[in-house]
């Protein structure tokens, strides 16, 4: 009777707990649903680790390709900041495939539209992008590493089989068999094979345990697609048709999956059943052996995997566009045009995505653009951010937007190399030579963005390279976006490039700063009565002022006037 009432009790406490963790599961569950409704298309909370962070291009680097924005690009505008602003997705593949497409600058229309089409239908069904969210959530992330570190690792490895495992698995039967004709030695026996088994297992479990990590995302992966499978999204069918295709092939993955999946954590669960398995893995090592038969099988099935990776990572980064775009107080859809006969870019109420209370300005630029003045780097940015978002998430910060598709370049905020032993200025005139290369290659039209065109060497050279390394982009069918300080320019270039500036405005000993973009070149001379206003030695400005007015009057620099000498 005692034994019924504890056994009722044991089963008791197990049930309850089991009830616990399913109503704790299902609360959550609850709440994270409420949460996609609530906040789809708010800023992004998310964080990430810098270790992270560097793995974002793990997609990239398994697919890529020749014409995609290059890393001096993508680091002068600011792409990762962007990518952040953007970022919605709720699972590693989804990141890595947001940032993939971000990269990606010449996709193609078809590509372009079939994007709109999916961001768009997301935006519209709510329910059915939420029970997708849902499923994208459970797929989740795998810590620092992207799955592609793992997969590309697998050979390291080397060839694993169960021999070992499986003759010593082979002694219990002879100890337990010697249990009828010598229990003492059977016993001892089986408990130096368990004892043997639990010091082997650690030692095992520690070189694979990263890989089994791995493997539980992979079957985390399946289990996911196999609902995602089963989902009714009409603009996504081609793309979930493939998907249950490469299902079938990695079914098998799959079977005995439990020791692998419920040990991949490397620590005893909450659970009597976790207890009781993880105890069952180390005298058996039935999580190492069914990891071994994995290994064997993931290997001739990584492209598989990839696909898998693909197709759900599209999905997280359209749904996360559409979040991007509901964060917007406006956007526009971009009007792009292939095979374009000339070269120009006209934009009406743009902006900096980065922006919170953003100046929207316009540009309608059919040949070269030259600014001077203050604003220029924060305008030239602006306009390169919005071509790039234009021809990868086809979503612009603007009121409209017009371009031929673009190769896009950039040299802004380049610095020397120290590793490399370079100067700024040979830097600088590697990244101006691969645009110049491009304008000679490139058979797409080419945008560049370019700021203080060759800082890094003396006035005299600078103003006469930086002319002619202009207007050979300008010959060579080159739209150019360029800032100077050297207002010399503005006249050398005026037959190839249009003239744009900014004006700062000084008034009651303050400066505000208006950022309207205004044809011609700059009128005000504002440096030196800045150093005023920042409280700089009156006889210093007076001086600087004179000089200045000096040189402009005579195009010569008066050694006179330099030291003071009236």
């Amino acid at each position: 009777m005692e034994f019924v009432v504890f056994t009722g009790v044991l089963l008791f406490i197990f049930l309850f707990m089991i009830v616990q963790e399913l109503m704790q599961a299902k609360n959550e569950e609850k709440m994270f649903r409420n949460s996609l409704l609530e906040n789809y298309g708010k800023e992004p909370p998310k964080e990430y680790s810098l270790e992270r962070f560097a793995r974002l291009d793990s997609y990239l680097e398994r697919h890529k390709e020749e014409k995609q924005l290059d890393d001096i690009t993508w680091n002068d505008l600011g792409m990762d900041e962007v990518f952040c602003r953007i970022d919605r997705t709720l699972s590693a593949a989804g990141e890595e495939y947001l940032y993939f497409t971000l990269r990606n600058i010449f996709c193609g229309k078809e590509k372009l539209d079939h994007l709109e089409e999916v961001t768009g239908w997301f935006l519209e069904q709510d329910d059915t992008r939420i029970r997708v969210q849902l499923l994208l959530k459970k797929l989740g992330h795998l810590g620092k590493y992207s799955l592609y570190d793992y997969l590309d690792n697998l050979d390291y490895l080397g060839e694993r089989n169960n021999r070992k495992i499986l003759l010593l698995n082979l002694l219990y039967l002879l100890f337990a068999s010697l249990l009828f004709v010598q229990p003492a030695v059977g016993i001892l026996g089986i408990v130096v094979c368990m004892l043997g088994h639990i010091l082997t297992y650690f030692r095992e479990k520690k070189v694979i345990e990263p890989y089994i990590t791995s493997f539980a995302y992979v079957l985390r992966m399946i289990n996911v697609c196999e609902e995602l499978g089963r989902q009714k999204i009409p603009v996504y069918k081609k793309e979930l048709e493939d998907l249950n295709e490469a299902l079938k092939s990695l079914w098998e993955l799959k079977r005995g999956s439990f020791w692998v999946m419920a040990g991949n954590q490397g620590k005893i669960g909450g659970n009597p059943l976790d207890i009781i398995a993880d105890y069952l893995r180390m005298i058996l090592h039935l999580d190492i052996w069914q990891f071994n038969l994995m290994l064997r099988k993931l290997r001739l099935k990584t492209n598989e995997v990839d696909r898998l990776l693909g197709i759900t990572g599209y999905l997280d980064m359209a749904i996360s566009v559409g979040g991007f775009r509901r964060s917007l107080e406006g956007y526009c859809i971009p009007q792009l045009e292939e095979n374009a006969n000339k070269v120009y870019l006209h934009m009406e109420g743009g902006w900096h995505p980065l922006l919170t209370h953003p100046v929207k300005t316009s540009i309608r630029a059919d040949r070269g653009v030259l600014l001077t003045a203050s604003g220029k780097s924060t305008f030239l940015k602006m306009v390169a951010v919005n071509a790039v978002l234009a021809q990868t998430i086809h979503t612009c910060t603007a009121e409209s937007y017009h371009a031929p598709v673009f190769r896009i370049f950039s040299s802004m905020a380049l610095r020397d190399s120290i590793q490399n032993g370079e100067s700024y200025y040979i830097v600088e005139i590697r990244s101006l030579k691969r645009i110049l290369d491009a304008a000679q290659t490139e058979t797409a039209p080419v945008l560049s963005f370019v700021d203080e065109v060759l800082r890094g060497t003396n006035t005299v050279e600078r103003i006469a390279a930086a002319t002619q390394i202009l207007i050979h982009l300008s010959e060579s069918g080159v739209l150019c976006f360029t800032a100077t300080h050297d207002i010399e320019m503005t006249e050398l270039l005026k037959d190839c490039y249009d003239n744009y500036h900014f004006e700062e405005v000084i008034r009651d000993g303050d400066i505000s700063f208006p950022y309207e973009l205004l044809p011609g070149r700059a009128g005000t001379r504002n440096a030196i009565r800045l150093l005023a206003l920042m409280g700089y030695d009156k006889e210093i400005t007076e001086r600087a002022a004179m000089q200045a007015e000096d040189f402009i009057q005579t195009g010569k620099w008066s050694v006179q006037t330099l030291l003071g000498n009236t």
